[in-house]
């Protein structure tokens, strides 16, 4: 497939109006102190049997949105000791945590990962899940991006972002993680999970964000058929009394208002022949983000992006910012 958006000589220089509602940080604040009070953040960490014998594995366990639980993965190197820098990992759409031994190649390099589950996801052909979600609400499409999207409050990525912003407190808590030298990553859906993780959660050192889904979101669904868009377009073409009430409510979960509020240095990502992300979002929210950043484009790749390429990127990044192992 050709390019099908801006020219990159104009992408680097896009930065649109955010369309960012009044109460937006007042929202995330009393979402996130309504869990806090009303369910306590429970952590186990309890050691599997993946047959690797330089990288450990722990199951996870910790209490997300509304009090359920959500599964992960806790890897790190063999004899580690107390101090190790943790990169908090977030997974694509329709993927999970994966089966223990998927990803595992922080943990290689030294650094401790906690890769968390998705809710109600994982049922994809990538990365199973273990998670459910017992508070889908209201008519949607197939998919996520439409579950309860008549309002903020029931919207799936209230809960989905929630569970984010407490994987990052869940990663602090394991005996031998140094809580100041957090990295939080993802692509993808993982990306927008990442940067609502950093922007929401608290101080973290860095982001990776590649690139990221739910970002400059109205303007996605008007260059893109392809999925998950798609399916907020015909959820669209169906209600079509819900099209402002429906922005509305992604207004509070689009990447770009989330970028302009995390002040941790950053990488991204952009893969200029994207259909799902399409690079005009992914670089709407890059030139929002209000930390130190850089972007590393793939001119003739799609949503696939880096792949291996990028991971080297990665482990270069996590080294520069959390320091040595």
């Amino acid at each position: 497939m050709a390019q099908f958006d801006l020219p990159l000589s104009r992408l680097v220089s896009y930065r649109p109006p955010r369309e960012e509602p009044d109460d937006f940080d007042e929202f995330w604040r009393a979402t996130l102190a309504e869990q806090d009070e009303r369910h306590p953040l429970e952590v186990s960490f309890d050691p599997v049997d993946t047959g690797l014998v330089q990288v450990l594995t722990e199951d996870v366990t910790f209490t997300g949105f509304g009090g359920q639980p959500v599964k992960g993965w806790f890897h790190r190197p063999a004899g580690a000791q107390p101090g190790l820098g943790v990169v908090v990992q977030f997974v694509g759409y329709n993927g999970g945590r994966g089966l223990a031994h998927e990803t595992t190649l922080l943990a290689q390099a030294g650094y401790a990962v906690l890769v968390m589950d998705n809710r109600g996801q994982g049922g994809g052909k990538h990365l199973v899940g273990d998670t459910g979600d017992s508070f889908v609400t209201g008519p949607a499409v197939t998919g996520f991006i439409t579950q309860g999207i008549d309002s903020p409050e029931t919207y799936y990525y209230r809960r989905h972002f929630t569970d984010a912003v407490r994987a990052v407190r869940a990663a602090r808590q394991h005996r031998l993680v140094d809580a100041d030298r957090v990295l939080t990553c993802g692509a993808s859906q993982g990306g927008a999970l990442s940067l609502a993780a950093a922007a929401l959660g608290g101080p973290v050192r860095g982001a990776v964000v590649d690139v990221p889904f739910l970002t400059h979101v109205r303007h996605a669904t008007e260059i893109t058929d392809a999925a998950p868009y798609s399916e907020l377009v015909r959820y669209l073409g169906a209600r079509r009394d819900r099209v402002e009430a429906a922005f509305r409510t992604l207004s509070y979960f689009d990447g770009v208002n989330l970028a302009a509020r995390v002040g941790a240095r950053g990488l991204f990502s952009v893969g200029l022949l994207d259909t799902i992300c399409p690079p005009s979002a992914v670089y709407a929210a890059y030139n929002h983000y209000a930390g130190p950043k850089e972007m590393v484009v793939y001119p003739y790749n799609g949503h696939e992006h880096g792949q291996a390429y990028q991971e080297v990127e990665h482990l270069r990044f996590v080294r520069e910012v959390l320091g040595a192992p």
